[in-house]
């Protein structure tokens, strides 16, 4: 699997094409095959080749490496992904157990009001009664001391008209 780019890249560059012709009409012009004119232009041209293979070689194993790291990366993206599914679907249970509670909370906390608004007007109603009773209490006792000097002057005067009756039928008779 190559891509045009390393299509491209595996193939020779243009220029170089052009230049090895000349470099060897230029040997034949010279007359010498064998001259050390000729070695030299063979070993750079070798050099030349050696250096571009390993130049190609090192890119190749470039890209080799871009694709390897592109795949580990898109592999943990998927694992990543998956991973925030997985604790998406775990907070969406977590909220489905959480909701009958909340439900129950919010039912429970809705009978306490009630009952807190009743005990509240409840209360009012006890202490008005309490009053009342106070009120009423002392009313009462009030009465019961008024009754008392009531009947201690009458059983005063009784004790006078007693008196008075005996003192009178004393002296009737």
């Amino acid at each position: 699997m190559t891509t045009p780019k390393q299509e491209q890249e595996l193939e020779p560059p243009k220029q170089d094409r052009h230049v090895q012709p000349p470099k060897i009409s230029e040997m034949i012009n010279q007359g010498s095959l064998g001259s050390p004119l000729m070695v030299n232009v063979e070993r750079d041209e070798e050099m030349t080749r050696s250096a571009l293979a390993a130049f190609r070689a090192k890119e190749e194993e470039i890209e080799r490496r871009k694709i390897k790291v592109k795949e580990k990366v898109h592999a943990q993206l998927g694992r990543v992904e998956e991973e925030t599914k997985r604790l998406a679907e775990i907070r969406e249970e977590l909220e489905a157990l959480h909701d009958p509670m909340r439900k129950d909370v919010a039912m429970i906390r809705k009978r306490v009001d009630l009952i807190n608004r009743d005990l509240k007007l409840l209360g009012v109603n006890c202490q008005k009664k309490e009053k009342e009773y106070r009120d009423a209490l002392e009313a009462f006792n009030e009465k019961n001391r008024e009754k008392g000097e009531l009947i201690g002057k009458l059983v005063q005067v009784r004790t006078q008209i007693s008196c008075q009756i005996k003192k009178n039928s004393n002296t009737v008779y």
